[in-house]
C-alpha cells in the first residue's frame, strides 16, 4: 500500500508550481511519479499529422512523489501518513490528527 494514492489532495513542496495543490489523477508507482490535473504544465510544439491538428499543446507531465505532501481530508492540514491494521486491514491515518484516511474501501 502506498502512502499517497489516487483521488488524495496534495500540495506541491518543490518546482515552478510550489504551494498550489491539486487532487492526484494519477500514479505511476514503477517511476514512484505522479500526475496532477492542471499542474507542471509543459507546453509541446506539434507537427500536423493527418487528421491531428498541428500547434502547440499543453502537457501535464508526471512529477516525483517526493515532491508533494498530503493534505489531511478530515483536518485539511499538511501530514505525513502512518499506518495501521484494523483486524486484517492496513488503513492510513493523519499523523497530526489519528483520524483514519480514506476508510474501509482503500486497496
Amino acid at each position: 500500500m502506498k502512502k499517497i494514492v489516487k483521488g488524495d489532495q496534495v500540495q506541491i513542496l518543490l518546482g515552478k508550481d510550489r504551494g498550489k495543490t491539486g487532487i492526484i489523477e494519477r500514479v505511476l508507482t514503477g517511476k514512484n511519479k505522479i500526475a496532477i490535473n492542471g499542474l507542471n504544465v509543459y507546453k509541446r510544439h506539434v507537427k500536423k499529422q493527418g487528421d491531428i491538428e498541428g500547434g502547440i499543446l499543453d502537457l501535464s507531465k508526471p512529477m516525483d512523489i517526493s515532491n508533494v505532501v498530503l493534505i489531511c481530508p478530515n483536518c485539511k492540514k499538511i501530514t505525513r501518513v502512518g499506518f495501521k491494521m484494523e483486524g486484517s486491514q492496513k488503513l492510513r491515518f493523519c499523523k497530526k490528527c489519528k483520524k483514519v484516511i480514506g476508510g474501509k474501501n482503500v486497496k
